[in-house]
Parts: C-alpha cells; structure tokens; sequence
C-alpha cells in the first residue's frame, strides 16, 4: 500500500492511497478457495466444482467484499501509521476509472482532534449555593397534593359557577348538523374555569344546572390538531348530568392514606427528601456552569470543524423545531436568523468543553467500570419491549460509538466530581428564589426543558391541574379524568421557548456535542459496495471515540431560547 499526504493545513488532512491490485486479487483468490468446497451445481459432486467455474458464478460479489475489506483495512493503516486521532469518521473516495484488475486509489479526508495544552485544572474555585428544606417549602407541597385530592360535594339544584365541576353528555355537530368524529362523550367531568377546553366552551356552560339541556356554539383554534376542524365553527347539545362544588381541602392522615403512606409524618418526609434532591441538583447545576466558564475561560485552542458543524447543526434543528411552537413562527425564525452566529460559537465552546473534560478524564484515569455500562445499557433498554429490547443490548455492544454516546453523560458528571475533587469549595446558604435566579440569569441563558402535547385529530379534553409527580411535585393526569378521547379539547398553548442553555447532562435534554448524535458510520468507499460495518476507525482511539461520541458537557442541554436575552 503506498501513502502520499496531498494537505496538511491546521486541523485537516487529505492522503491518497494506493491499494495494489495483487493485494485485492490474494483477497479473492483466498476467499475461493475457502468458499468452493461449500459450492454446489448440478452435475457436480460436492466439494468438486471446478475453480474457474465458481470464479465466474461469485466472482464479482467476491471482488467487491476483497475490495471493500482492503479499503477497510488501508485506512487503518494509514491512522495506525501517521498516529491520526480522527475527529469525525473520514470521507473516503473511490477514483474515477477503478475497474477489477487495477490497483484501487482511494482519496481519504479527514480532521484530526487538537493536541489539547495541559488542562489548567489547579486554582480552580467554586461556590456552592445551598437551600435549607423549611417547613413552609413542605407545606406549599401538602397543599398542592390537597388540591390535586380535591373531593366534590353535589350542588343539588344549584347553578353552576366558575370553579364547579359539571357532569354531562355532549354530542359535537358541524354548522350544517353533521355529527363529527370523536365529537360525541358521556358523563365528562369539567372544573369550570380550569381551561379544559376549547376557548369559550367553559363560559358557556356557567349557569346550567343538573337535568339542563343545552346547545353552545364554539370556534376551534386555527392551529386546532383535527385539521378539518381548525378555525371551523362547531355546536355542541349537552346534558347535564351534575354539578357539584369542591369540599374543603384537608392536610390530614386521610390525604396521606389516600396517597398510599400510613401517615402524615410519613408524606412530610419524603417531600423533605425531594426537596432536598432538587435543591441539590439545582446547587449541582450552578457549580457545574461555573466551573465550565472557568474552563473555557482558561483553555482556547482550535477545534474541528467539522465537529463544530455537527453540533451546530443539532442546535439549529433544535431551535427550528422550538420555532415552530412559538406565537409567530416567522418571526422566530428570522430572530434565529440575526442570531446565527452567537449559535455557532455557543457549539464551538460546547466542542472545546468536550474535548477538554475528555482530555482531562483521560489524563486522570476517569473511566466508567463495565458494571456502571452494565447498568447504562439495561436502563436505555428498558424504552423497548420484547425482542427489541435484546437487540438494543446487542446494537449497543457491537457498535463502539454508540456505546460511547451512550456512556458520555456518565462520563462527563465523573470528570465534573474529579474537578469538584480539586476544587477550592466555599460554601454559602441562599433561598431556592435566589438560586435559580442566579441559574438564569447566568450567562444570559436560561434554565428548563420544553415540552410539547401535539393534539391528534380527536376532539379532546387537555389536562386542566396536575397530581403533584413522586419526583417533583407535579405531573400527572388529575384521577378521575375521563378518556381523553372523549372530550372536547382546547388546543395546548405553545410554551415560550428559551434560549440555548449552559446547562448540561444534569437538566434532563442534554444535547450531545460532536458527532454523537447517531452512531457513526465507518467510510463507504464510494463507486463501491459499503465498506464493512465490523470496525470503527475511532474505535482504537478511547480520546477520540469519547470525544466524538460527545461528553455532554460541551455545556449545555437542548437549546431554549427566549425573546429577552442575548445569547453569550
């Protein structure tokens, strides 16, 4: 195989390599050899079908998997030889002309990782932010798990206010009488004033009492998910089946045994201990940005582009699809547009960032054990069912850069207690306000994640309040909601988007830098079949792999924007 370096200019490189055409044609003379005593054609014992026979039946599926396999293997070489640490996986090219019997030239081009300076990892300090759990934090929790427990009383012949809860029947009609689908539900119940339903649905519905009959006539949101819908006026008959208003909401052993707990001291604990939890991951969340911004601050070097790109790439997409849920779309995107270049240099920190807590776990010996991989892999399997929850055990054990994109976060939180570890650490107590005030208003960036509740062509009733979450306090259908099918629905407003955040693994949405976004694909020689999956280039370089696989840090999750502020 000969080598000829034809660019060598800052972080790119360009090789043609020559592959002989002796060394393609040994490949296809030993895989005939190996595959003709398995041949069988009639008129031929088996095991006896002539070579030159079985030549000119496989011959060119034979060439092509010993074409593929010297490609495959040239460019390991070549990495192996000019110690190349790839950043991204390298563009491989097939010359014009190649036929069987030539030798095969190959243009190869690639970029390399940095040679990363000595990471400055002394002299770093940190403030760590600290809330105390206060009994009124529990209490503002018990009332919310109070309400969510709401207990409603029958009104009798009361008529219905805002903030009852109505019973009732309902068929939905276009203007011309024509029942539509999905329109039609029984004994739907509805707290008036909870913004249920569609826009001007619950005002009408105020004043009726239990066996009334009534005819109302709505507008469906223009961005209504039933597209025949949208913008269409509809009429709904109902009949009223109850009103009701809401008790008195207690604090007692009661609403503790109705939560499953044997009692209230029981239920104030683990409020405590959540509590705790996000105050603590809140403080995590501070000192992690901190201490990026004194990393990024101390270290600048280039970085790829490519890997800039595909991080960019990822941002954009991000933003575009957060876009597309705001007030104004246009007028989103051509904010995204002005801002384009504040994007790019938040991916190229996020780039440096990776390379650097890579660079920096790597030279430290920050590794994650076979037994936390172990336990990585079972917990992403467990979003599949049946067989393919195997077979994403088995994707991720054969394919090396996706066993790396999914080990990155893991990685970069232990390369971030390393640095904790070495870390001049001062403490000081604040109020959770102060605390995530001081989150956002970092950088300019704000803290969250986004998420959306696309309605689908069904008429549907839109979750009023939530159950408070085992996690966090909220979250969770109210008990008692009737099929969500069966309800006249109100279309979800679309949550204000924030800016890209600083954040990282910790908030949930972690946008991976790099390449890492899906598992990368080795070089396909092009005028060729794929060159074979069975090795990854990157594979041999664990800096590489890590860094392309994306430690998350790169600094930050799933871009948010917000009107009010700059990106930094």
């Amino acid at each position: 195989m000969q080598t000829v370096e034809t660019l060598n200019e800052g972080l790119k490189r360009a090789y043609t390599v020559t592959i002989p055409a002796s060394a393609i044609a040994g490949r296809v003379d030993a895989e005939l050899k190996r595959v003709a005593p398995q041949i069988r054609m009639p008129g031929f014992r088996p095991g006896k079908v002539p070579a030159n026979l079985v030549r000119k039946m496989h011959g060119p599926a034979l060439h092509q998997d010993a074409l593929n396999t010297s490609i495959q293997e040239g460019i390991q070489a070549l990495i192996s030889e000019k110690q190349l640490r790839p950043a991204m996986q390298p563009s491989v090219e097939l010359t014009e002309g190649y036929e069987a019997g030539k030798d095969a030239e190959l243009k190869v081009e690639l970029e390399v990782l940095p040679q990363v300076p000595a990471p400055a990892i002394e002299g770093l300090k940190l403030e760590r932010l600290t809330v105390p759990v206060d009994d009124a934090a529990i209490d503002v929790q018990l009332k919310r798990f109070a309400d969510m427990q709401k207990r409603w009383e029958d009104a009798g012949d009361k008529a219905a206010e805002t903030g009852d809860q109505v019973t009732m029947d309902f068929v939905g009609k276009t203007l011309d009488g024509v029942a539509f689908e999905g329109g039609t539900g029984t004994d739907m119940a509805v707290e008036l004033g909870a913004g249920q339903l569609i826009p001007g649905f619950e005002d009408q519905v105020v004043g009726v009492k239990a066996g009334d009959e009534r005819q109302i006539t709505v507008t469906f949101p223009e961005d209504y998910g039933a597209k025949e819908l949208a913008g269409q006026q509809a009429t709904f008959d109902l009949t009223i089946k109850a009103v009701k208003t809401a008790a008195e909401s207690a604090i007692d052993e009661e609403l503790a045994k109705a939560l499953g707990l044997e009692s209230l001291d029981q239920l104030r604990g683990l409020l405590r201990g959540q509590i705790e939890q996000e105050h603590n991951q809140l403080t995590r969340t501070y000192m992690k940005r901190k201490l990026l911004d004194q990393l990024a601050e101390g270290h600048d070097f280039e970085v790829p582009p490519s890997m800039v790109e595909a991080e960019f790439n990822q941002i954009w997409q991000q933003l575009q699809h957060e876009a597309t849920h705001e007030p104004d779309p246009q007028a989103a995107l051509a904010e995204m547009e002005a801002e384009r270049d504040d994007y790019r240099k938040i991916a190229e920190r996020r780039v440096r960032l990776g390379l650097l807590l890579s660079e920096i776990g790597q030279a430290n010996g920050v590794e994650v054990s076979q037994q936390e991989m172990n336990r990585l892999i079972a917990q992403a399997a467990q979003q599949y069912a049946g067989e393919d929850q195997q077979r994403f055990v088995q994707y991720i054990q054969q394919d090396p850069m996706a066993a790396a994109q999914l080990r990155a976060p893991l990685y970069e939180d232990k390369v971030v207690d390393f640095l904790f570890d070495k870390a001049e650490v001062t403490e000081r107590e604040t109020t959770r306000e102060e605390l995530e005030a001081a989150i956002e208003s970092e950088d300019g960036f704000a803290t969250g994640t986004h998420h959306h509740d696309h309605d689908n062509h069904k008429p549907k009733q839109t979750r009023g309040k939530k159950k408070p979450a085992a996690s966090d306090g909220e979250g969770g259908a109210t008990d008692g909601e009737a099929p969500a099918a069966e309800k006249p629905a109100k279309k979800p407003a679309a949550k204000k988007a924030a800016k890209v955040d600083e954040v990282t693994a910790t908030d949930e949405a972690a946008v991976e830098p790099a390449a890492a976004q899906a598992p990368a694909k080795k070089p396909r020689a092009k005028k060729a079949a794929p060159v074979s999956e069975e090795t990854q280039v990157l594979e041999s370089d664990p800096v590489a792999a890590e860094a392309a696989a994306g430690t998350e840090a790169a600094d930050a999750p799933a871009p948010k924007r917000t009107r009010a502020k700059k990106a930094e």
